[in-house]
Formats: C-alpha cells, structure tokens, sequence
C-alpha cells in the first residue's frame, strides 16, 4: 500500500496547487471524513472551504516529508498562499504568508477515506494583515 497510497496522496496535492477540486474530490470516497482547523464535514461541505480558500489565498502546497505506516499517511508541507480576494467579506491585503500544515491520510482502497488537517492559522491570517476567521477563535 504504500507506493501506491503516496500516489494518491501526491495527485491530490497535484490537483489541490492547480485548483482542479474535481480531480481533488475524486481522490476521496464518496462517505470520506474530512477534518480541520475550522471544523469538520463531508466532501461536498470541504469542497466549498477549499474552493474558498483556493480562491482568496491562492494556496500552494509543497511536500516536505511523508510518513507511511500501513494504510496511514502522514504529510507535512510548507503552504504558500497570498490575500487575492476577499474571504467572508473581509479585506484583501495582497501579503503573502508561508505557513507548515501538517495533514493525517487514511488510504483505504485508493481512495482517502480520513483526512485531518491543521495548520497556524493565527500565523497565517497575521502574515497576511487579516482579522483571525470566528471558527479558528473558538
């Protein structure tokens, strides 16, 4: 499994830079749990966050370490992003950030059954002159 959960791991992190959220949601099942610093829910729900932050921060992500232990994937990368639109009405600043996020993958037959997430979110929206979102306050 690991070559071929690293694989899946790798397309997803493929599609998520080139903002392809279809070929992101296909990496997952369809009843896949999807976990992060500002909460938790489905595909569809994570669907919309991503297509969210994608298109205010321009998020990049650069793999910097992954840990396989049998159908467990561990990933820490080096996030890159800038304020490029405003999120939840807030304003745009045009700064950059540079953050780690570390995400938590289950594999189970090719597809990502969990996924955790977390990243500085305090350093992130501060790098970028941005008022912290209420989800990540609480």
């Amino acid at each position: 499994m690991s070559q071929s959960g690293r694989q899946v791991v790798r397309e997803y992190v493929e599609a998520f830079n080139r903002g392809e959220l279809d070929r992101v949601c296909a990496a997952f099942a369809p009843d896949a749990q999807i976990l992060g610093g500002m909460g938790w829910g489905n595909l569809t729900q994570a669907r919309q966050a991503w297509l969210e932050m994608i298109g205010c921060f321009g998020m990049q992500l650069e793999i910097e370490e992954m840990v396989v232990e049998g159908n467990s994937i561990a990933v820490r990368y080096t996030e890159r992003g800038l304020s490029c639109a405003s999120y939840r009405g807030g304003p745009v600043t045009g700064r950059p950030y540079e953050v780690m996020l570390i995400e938590w993958f289950v594999i189970e037959d090719g597809l990502i059954r969990r996924r955790w997430g977390v990243r500085d979110m305090v350093a992130m929206f501060g790098q970028m002159g941005l008022p912290l979102p209420a989800q990540a306050q609480a």
